[in-house]
């Protein structure tokens, strides 16, 4: 079995190759090709990598290539884990917005949009290329924002699965608090890619008795800590929301807090550095503790389970995945992606039956994708004109002077990156 990861050079690729190696059973590697342009955290993260690989006993080629043609060629799963623009380009997301009072965010709001707008084009060459090489791998996408990389890949006609290490996050967590192995916990995970709620936690399996009223009374201070959220408003609604919805049910405070801390991108590239020092030690064969800090906790795990299910192999049953919506969720058009439980086959994921949304949480996702598709449209097709409208549409945004000024600035920070600006 061959697997590529497009952005191996990235930092979080150790987390991922770690999961690969103890994982083996799951998921069979024989050669793993990380493909990145930049030759030189290429080197340092693909000799780590091997030696990863070889302490656990792996027997597993490792390659590295700059050559994304060479390195997709033959494989049966493409990971695609890529940033354009950098950490420089996010710090931008995370800053300029908040001129307008706006959160400044990578995945959501002005700055996930901006993010988008440079990355659809690039992964859309990325999956041709791709698919003229091999036309049957499958495409998984861990690449922000999920759910409209997602649906670029699904519309232009790919083999493409989202994935998002949210649910697996709190299945860990949960478990913990229960007692129980993860594989026990199944939960009722509802939403769109960093807009979710955990509606149900389930032990068996989808027909199992619901143990989320229990969690919310004897660890709902826990939980509300780690959302950065009132334990109160967690009882009022009875669900656990992701924590990226900390930026819609308390925006503003959100706002103060960001215009007076540093951005987390800059605490992210500093962490960058260290880790590649770090990659770069000859004696390092684990990957280091920093890296938790890092983010993507259990992405490698997710991602194996994902890959094995897709390829024919083991992998769990049910998984938490984003795809097509297909009539899962009635209030919201067939072709929008959704973040849901699914079952895993080697034809792709097919959603789980969701029941009833309570609207509280159907029509802040149906604002959402009606931004997401307009957000696209910007990304394929760009403009001024169609930027502005997928900002006016965004829930965090949705005043037209803001939207008129954060299109300016979006435009100003991200001119190389978009072809047509």
């Amino acid at each position: 079995m061959k697997l590529t990861v497009v952005g191996g050079g990235s930092t979080y690729t150790p987390e991922l190759v770690d999961g690969f190696a103890r994982l083996r059973d799951t998921l069979p590697v024989e050669e793993l090709v990380l493909v990145d342009p930049a030759a030189d955290r290429l080197e340092l993260v693909g000799g780590l990598a091997r030696r990863i690989f070889a302490k656990q006993g792996h027997g597993g080629r490792i390659v590295t290539t700059s050559d994304l043609d060479a390195g997709v060629e033959g494989a049966d799963a493409v990971l695609l884990q890529l940033r354009v623009g950098g950490q420089a380009a996010r710090e931008q997301d995370e800053t300029w917005p908040l001129e307008c009072g706006c959160v400044g965010q990578e995945t959501t709001g002005a700055g996930g949009l901006a993010k988008a707008l440079r990355t659809v084009p690039v992964v859309l060459d990325i999956a041709e290329r791709v698919r003229r090489t091999n036309p049957d791998a499958w495409i998984i996408d861990f690449t922000n924002p999920v759910g409209i990389v997602t649906r670029a890949l699904l519309q232009a006609g790919h083999k493409a699965v989202g994935l998002c290490n949210v649910a697996i996050g709190f299945q860990r967590k949960f478990a913990g608090m229960l007692g129980v192995t993860p594989a026990d916990v199944h939960l009722d995970h509802v939403g769109l890619n960093h807009l979710t709620w955990e509606t149900g936690v389930r032990l068996g399996g989808p027909e199992g008795e619901d143990v989320l009223p229990k969690l919310l009374s004897g660890y709902g201070e826990a939980i509300a800590a780690d959302l950065r959220l009132p334990r109160p408003l967690l009882d009022r609604l009875g669900v656990v929301p992701s924590y990226y919805l900390r930026y819609f049910y308390a925006h503003d405070e959100v706002v103060r807090e960001q215009r007076t801390k540093p951005s987390r991108a800059s605490e992210v590239a500093e962490m960058e550095r260290r880790l590649l020092e770090m990659y770069g030690d000859p004696a390092l064969d684990e990957k280091p503790e920093l890296l938790a800090q890092r983010g993507g906790a259990f992405y490698s795990e997710a991602a194996v389970d994902l890959a094995a299910g897709l390829l024919g192999g083991g992998g769990s049953p049910y998984q938490v995945v984003n795809t097509y919506n297909r009539g899962t969720l009635s209030f919201l058009p067939d072709d929008a992606v959704i973040e849901v439980q699914a079952a895993v086959g080697h034809k792709g994921a097919t959603p789980l039956s969701v029941p009833t949304v309570d609207p509280l949480y159907a029509g802040l996702m149906a604002s959402v994708t009606a931004y997401e598709d307009l957000a696209l449209t910007a990304a394929l097709h760009g403009g001024r004109d169609r930027v502005f409208r997928a900002l006016l549409a965004h829930p965090l945004v949705g005043q037209y002077a803001y939207a008129e000024s954060l299109t300016d600035q979006l435009i100003a920070h991200n001119r190389e990156h978009l072809a047509w600006a």
